[in-house]
């Protein structure tokens, strides 16, 4: 695949750069940090070197004086360099270090605190379909999702059904992060079915027949591994009874295909309506921390029923989005939308489906989900109209 020009920008400082695995993260930082020392703690022989004695990152630097940035790859594979590298930034200030990670669960302890407090925070997302352009494709990214690691495969849809194994295998099983890997293996399945949907512990936990406990368990390391997220109902100056749960998404659509099962009693544009909401979320997700202008995603919904699927609310953007799978639109799809507007008449709302024209219903705007995608652009102002 040909190289794609992301949106991240380099911070000038030193950094932590988060991101799931296959996203791109070694890849952007040979591209920007060319000349840096490079550790890569995937590799079995480094990773034993500086678990045995960490403070060998100091003797290496003392080699390479000339050299002032570092990479030091999956960082939480060694979490004790975070102790010495921390010492390094308060000594020599001239150092630029770059700490990337795909979990953050062994970076909670110790010098974390201490360091986090001294290094701002980036992340890596799937690709955003502005990033690939003319080569984009909807129902490429519907069917195996957006993570650079499988667009880029020859063949797209075996390597996705790979890709929650190699999870499973690299960090849950090689990390012992879990005790039983069967049940964890049933709570990703079961949890799929949530998708998109409000998040009900008490039954994924039945499904997977575990305790309700180990599947909050099981959902941290999910969220620790940055393979999914939650969004919260937006709660700001509510003027109706809204649901307290929060919506659970897996962090790229292919993801979700590859771990949701499907049987003969599952209609096929069930899941797929699930898989585009989940792409826009996460181009969304991917937008707002580009874009790094502090805003939120949320979603609304009424004790009654009445849901709007994302809400951006920030310091200068407060947009409400529906999206909808299908080709065409009529004014009863966007009750929802009319009725966020309602309470909030500072919102721009917008729905968002598959059909092939830009629409205005009751004053909103319906536009092409594809042209939508391809217009979200961290460096513009506003979304696309």
């Amino acid at each position: 695949m040909e190289s794609v020009s992301r949106f991240l920008r380099c911070p000038d400082s030193s950094f932590f750069l988060f991101g799931p695995r296959g996203t791109g993260k070694s890849t952007w930082l040979h591209d920007t940090r060319p000349d840096a020392i490079w550790l890569d703690l995937l590799d079995p022989e480094a990773q034993r070197l500086y678990l045995a004695r960490p403070e060998r990152l100091r003797e290496l630097l003392a080699g390479r004086p000339h050299v002032l940035d570092v990479v030091i790859d999956e960082v939480q594979k060694v979490p004790a360099l975070l102790d010495v590298v921390h010492g390094l930034v308060e000594t020599d200030k001239r150092l630029r270090f770059v700490l990337t990670g795909s979990s953050a669960r062994k970076l909670r302890r110790g010098e974390w605190n201490l360091l986090a407090g001294r290094l701002v925070e980036a992340s890596m997302h799937p690709f955003m379909a502005a990033e690939l352009g003319a080569a984009f494709n909807l129902k490429q990214a519907l069917a195996s999702g957006l993570v650079p690691l499988v667009w880029g495969a020859a063949d797209p849809d075996r390597t996705v059904r790979a890709y929650a194994s190699l999870y499973l295998r690299e960090e849950v099983q090689a990390e012992a992060l879990v005790r039983d890997l069967g049940g964890f293996a049933r709570f990703l399945e079961a949890i799929s079915f949530s998708h998109g949907s409000l998040l009900n512990l008490a039954e994924v936990a039945r499904e997977c027949q575990i305790g309700r406990k180990t599947v909050e368990g099981y959902l941290d390391i999910l969220e620790d591994l940055l393979l999914s997220f939650r969004l919260p109902v937006f709660t700001k100056r509510a003027k109706r009874h809204l649901v307290g749960h929060s919506k659970f998404y897996y962090s790229d659509a292919g993801v979700y295909r590859s771990l949701r099962p499907a049987g003969p009693l599952d209609r096929p544009e069930e899941i797929e309506g699930m898989a585009l909401e989940g792409l826009v979320a996460q181009h969304l997700r991917a937008w707002i921390a580009y874009r790094g202008s502090g805003a939120e995603l949320y979603y609304w919904r009424t004790k009654s029923g009445s849901e709007v699927d994302f809400i951006v609310y920030g310091r200068d953007v407060f947009r409400a989005i529906e999206v909808k799978r299908a080709a065409r639109v009529s004014s009863k799809d966007l009750r929802a939308l009319r009725a966020f507007r309602e309470d909030y008449p500072e919102v721009s709302p917008c729905l968002l489906y598959l059909g092939k024209e830009r629409l205005a219903i009751d004053g909103i705007p319906c536009i092409p989900c594809e042209e939508f995608l391809l217009g979200l652009h961290p460096d513009k102002a506003e979304f696309p109209q």
